[in-house]
């Protein structure tokens, strides 16, 4: 059904969705961000599921932006960009609003978009060697569509130590910046997420989806204005001489080390 992603129901009424483009360390791609989007709506019409765990297939949850993505984006208008982003800024609102609750279970690299991914679950279990980081401004770009989520996750004065230096930090510092909950070994990596997924299993499901509801509207979504002004700044970003000169530098060595 799907090109980039798994979704199955067990028997518990668990949903499990798993990014699957392993050999790209399940890199966002348009098609993924697609399928994200398109996978949210099948989650809120299924009346039965319980809770979701999102997680990826492979060596890493998601080392963020597809390389063959950003390199069509390179050579796109300033208004196919934009699209671009809000598709992105979309999916992430659509998961950040799940009616379900979306434990998340990360692992090896976390760049990027996938800390945007991380910020829009209501719980974060990560395994011990997972490494984060926002490593946009090494190409000259910004952490921008992501921005509103990671921010109201961390708080402002946590995400200021981390967001603009593109510094790659460790699952213990990424507990203390809110954007993990729970780390855990390999071994016990199931049993960590049985404990977040059990609670679950006790509880009237319709009073799980008006309770998290209540969680959204009381500690307030991203705005309209806020998407659209992120999403601005990343297009204003990519027309920048330093964007297109760091990006083109980026390339380049990756194509003196084949």
């Amino acid at each position: 059904m799907f090109e980039t992603i798994n979704f199955k129901i067990d028997k518990r009424d668990v949903g499990v969705l798993e990014l699957n483009r392993p050999k790209k360390h399940n890199a966002l791609s348009s098609t993924m961000i697609s399928e994200l989007a398109e996978v949210t709506e099948i989650i809120n019409n299924e009346k039965t599921l319980r809770v979701v765990v999102l997680k990826g297939n492979g060596p890493s949850f998601c080392a963020g932006a597809d390389l063959e993505w950003m390199q069509e984006q390179m050579g796109a208008s300033a208004n196919q960009r934009g699209l671009e982003a809000k598709k992105l800024a979309n999916m992430l609102g659509g998961l950040n609003s799940l009616l379900k609750p979306l434990i998340g279970l990360v692992h090896g690299n976390v760049f990027g978009g996938g800390v945007g991914l991380a910020s829009v679950c209501d719980v974060v279990v990560a395994l011990d060697d997972s490494k984060f980081g926002f490593t946009e401004t090494r190409l000259g770009l910004i952490p921008a569509t992501i921005g509103p989520y990671v921010i109201r996750r961390m708080t402002e004065a946590k995400a200021r130590t981390v967001f603009m230096s593109s510094r790659i930090f460790g699952a213990n510092e990424a507990k203390d910046l809110n954007i993990v909950h729970r780390i855990t070994s390999g071994e016990l990596k199931e049993k960590s997420l049985e404990m977040e997924i059990l609670p679950y299993l006790d509880c009237v499901s319709g009073a799980v989806e008006k309770a998290k509801e209540l969680a959204l509207c009381l500690s307030g979504v991203p705005s309209k204005d806020e998407i659209e002004y992120s999403v601005s700044m990343l297009v204003r970003q990519w027309e920048s001489q330093e964007a297109k000169k760091g990006i083109k530098s980026f390339f380049d060595k990756k194509l003196l080390r084949r």
